[in-house]
C-alpha cells in the first residue's frame, strides 16, 4: 500500500505526514464516538503512514487524550505528538506560566508518554495579548529545556491575530482551523508568506470548516455567518451532478495548499480514515473547482469571530 508522505515542518527539522489525524473526534466533540473504533482508526492510520497526531486538554475534556494515548501503546516512536495547553473547557482557560507546566504534566500522563513533539498555546484569541507573548508562550518555550516538550506553536481562529502574535516571539509552527477550504482561503494569504520566511510550520486544520463541507454537515454549534451555510446545498448539489464526494473534493484541495505542512482532518473511524487516504490520491478536478469558486465568491472568507474582539481586527 502506497504510503501517506511526510514533509518537513517549518524549518523544526522534524517530518511529519501531510495528512494529520485530528484526535478531538476520540472525545466526541463531532458526536458520539465509538472507543474501540477510534483505537482501530488510529492503528490504521499509522500502518497507512500517518505519522501526525494532534489533541488537546479541551477535546472531550480530556477524553481524547486518554483514549489516543491507549491506542498509542506501544506506538509512540511512530508518531509525531501534538497536543495542547491554555485551554480546558468552553468558557474556561488558563494563560498563566505555572499552569502551562502543568498542564504538560497531565497531558503527558493521560497520553502514557514522557514527552511532547509539539506543545500548541490553544486558541490565543480568547487571552490577553501581552500575557500571551510575555508569560504564556515563554513558559512553553521553556518547558524545551527540560525535555518534555520538543517544540512550541500557538493555534486559534482568527490568522491575523496569529501573526500578529508570531510577529513578536519566536515560535515553531501556527494552527489554524477552517481557513483554507473551498469556502476560506486566509491562511495561505496571511500566513503563507509570512511562516515561509520565518521558517515556520504552517497546519490547515479542519479543511471541511468542521463538518460545514461534508454530506451529513455540521453540528449545532457551528458558528459560520448564515449567508455562508446557505451556500451549502448548492455547493453539496454541484458536487453531487459530477458524482463527486464533497468531502473528498474539500479534502483536496486543501492538500494542494503548497505552504501547508499537514492538513489535519477529524477522524474516528476506520471507513472515514479510508475515504481520507483515497482523497489524498485523487487529482482535483479543475473545472469542478472553477465552478466551486464562482459559487462561494459572495462568501469566500467570511467568518466568526471567537475569543476577545480586540483579538479579532
Amino acid at each position: 500500500m502506497t504510503k501517506v508522505e511526510r514533509c518537513e515542518l517549518g524549518c523544526t527539522g522534524a517530518e511529519i505526514s501531510v495528512l494529520g489525524f485530528g484526535a478531538a473526534t476520540l472525545g466526541g466533540e463531532y458526536g458520539p464516538s465509538d472507543k474501540v473504533e477510534g483505537e482501530r482508526a488510529v492503528r490504521a492510520a499509522i500502518d497507512a503512514g500517518v505519522t501526525y497526531f494532534d489533541v488537546a486538554p479541551y477535546y472531550g475534556r480530556t477524553l481524547a487524550e486518554e483514549r489516543l494515548g491507549e491506542a498509542l501503546t506501544g506506538l509512540r516512536d511512530k508518531v509525531f505528538l501534538s497536543s495542547k495547553c491554555a485551554r480546558f473547557g468552553l468558557e474556561r482557560f488558563d494563560f498563566s506560566g505555572p499552569r502551562v507546566a502543568s498542564s504538560v504534566d497531565e497531558s503527558l500522563q493521560r497520553l502514557r508518554t514522557d514527552h511532547l513533539d509539539l506543545l500548541i498555546v490553544h486558541d490565543v484569541e480568547f487571552g490577553d495579548e501581552r500575557q500571551v507573548v510575555e508569560e504564556t508562550i515563554p513558559a512553553a518555550l521553556a518547558m524545551k529545556e527540560t525535555g518534555k516538550v520538543r517544540f512550541v506553536g500557538i493555534s486559534g481562529l482568527p490568522v491575523r491575530f496569529l501573526r500578529k502574535v508570531a510577529e513578536q516571539i519566536e515560535i515553531d509552527a501556527i494552527l489554524s482551523y477552517a481557513h483554507y477550504t473551498l469556502l476560506n482561503n486566509e491562511l495561505d494569504l496571511v500566513l503563507g508568506d509570512f511562516c515561509k520566511e520565518r521558517g515556520i510550520g504552517l497546519i490547515n486544520a479542519s479543511p471541511l470548516s468542521l463538518g460545514l463541507l461534508t454530506e451529513p454537515g455540521p453540528q449545532d454549534w457551528h458558528r459560520a455567518p448564515d449567508e455562508v451555510k446557505a451556500v451549502r446545498p448548492r455547493l453539496l448539489d454541484l458536487c453531487r451532478a459530477r458524482g463527486k464526494d464533497i468531502a473528498q473534493v474539500a479534502l483536496r484541495f486543501a492538500l494542494d495548499c503548497p505552504r501547508v505542512q499537514s492538513t489535519l482532518v477529524g477522524i474516528k473511524s476506520v471507513a472515514e480514515l479510508e475515504n481520507n487516504i483515497k482523497a489524498l490520491f485523487q487529482e482535483s478536478d479543475a473545472d469542478l473547482l472553477a465552478e466551486i469558486r464562482e459559487l462561494v465568491a459572495p462568501v469566500r472568507n467570511l467568518t466568526w469571530r471567537e475569543g476577545r474582539p480586540e483579538n479579532n481586527v
